[in-house]
C-alpha cells in the first residue's frame, strides 16, 4: 500500500470505517409479510393470490395495500 496515493489510502480507510447498513427494518417487514400470507391462507382456507396497490402520501409516507383473494381450484 505504500505505492498508492494518500487520497486512495484515505478513501479505503473511510470505506472500511463507514458504518454497516442496518437491514433490521427490512427483515421485520418481510417477516410481517410472510405472517400476513399465512393468516390469509388460514382465513380463506387455501392458497391465495395477492393484489398490491402502492402510493406515496403528501407527507412522504409510503403506503402499501394488500388484497388477498382465494385461488379457485
Amino acid at each position: 500500500m505504500s505505492e498508492q496515493k494518500p487520497e486512495t489510502i484515505a478513501l479505503i480507510r473511510a470505506v472500511a470505517d463507514s458504518p454497516k447498513r442496518d437491514n433490521s427494518v427490512y427483515h421485520q417487514a418481510m417477516a410481517e409479510a410472510r405472517q400476513a400470507f399465512e393468516q390469509a391462507e388460514t382465513a380463506l382456507d387455501g392458497p391465495v393470490k395477492v393484489k398490491i396497490k402502492t402510493k406515496t402520501k403528501r407527507n412522504g409516507d409510503y403506503v402499501v395495500k394488500w388484497t388477498f383473494k382465494r385461488i379457485k381450484e
